[in-house]
């Protein structure tokens, strides 16, 4: 590859990153301000803050892709506790996961649910993610990021069914960084008894 050829990728990989990052914070913005808006400004508002404050903990079960972008996909199985404990809007969650290609990871994080409506909600979340890749893909080194988001449906008995997509990577702090998405299908039940 020419010198050329290969500091325009660089640079063409500097924008492509910047411009996800743009997405990513537009998009976060969005769901937020709509959220407030809802409460605001939505039928049925009162209802949804007093949902929001009724929530449980929960278990997730989750099943499905790992690596849906690339060519090493597995499937995925994951376990979560998501506590009912609130700081602000945030709440914490912790997690084990596992995929058909050996790979096992372990995280923490924080996330937000965003009541749309009073039984669709979306979940923004973050996690650090201690990784090994076992015979799967190699991300670069055992401590990365996971950032991305669920869509629910809440039942009557607070049960969530829904779908997440989460890209994992090291945000370069190794020196490859090939990241991952991943695509499952989760179910929620209440931990404690429902309020």
């Amino acid at each position: 590859m020419t010198r050329t050829a290969h500091s325009f990728g660089l640079r063409k990989s500097g924008i492509v990153k910047k411009l996800a990052g743009t997405g990513l914070a537009l998009m976060l913005g969005f769901i937020i301000g709509l959220s407030s808006w809802g409460e605001i400004y939505g039928g049925g508002a009162g209802y949804i803050s007093a949902a929001r404050a009724k929530e449980p903990d929960f278990f997730g079960f989750s099943a499905g892709g790992y690596d849906v972008n690339d060519d090493q996909t597995a499937a995925e199985f994951r376990v979560e506790y998501r506590s009912d404990l609130r700081f602000w809007k945030i709440l914490p969650f912790i997690g084990l996961a596992g995929t058909t290609d050996e790979a096992i990871y372990a995280f923490a994080g924080l996330g937000m649910d965003i009541f749309l409506s009073r039984r669709l909600v979306a979940q923004p979340n973050a996690a650090f993610v201690a990784y090994s890749n076992g015979v799967g893909k190699d991300l670069g080194g055992w401590f990365q990021f996971r950032t991305g988001g669920e869509i629910a449906w809440r039942f009557d008995d607070y049960s969530r069914l829904g779908v997440a997509f989460h890209h994992i990577s090291n945000a370069g702090i190794y020196d490859d960084n090939p990241g991952t998405e991943l695509f499952v299908l989760t179910y929620s039940v209440p931990f404690t008894k429902t309020p």
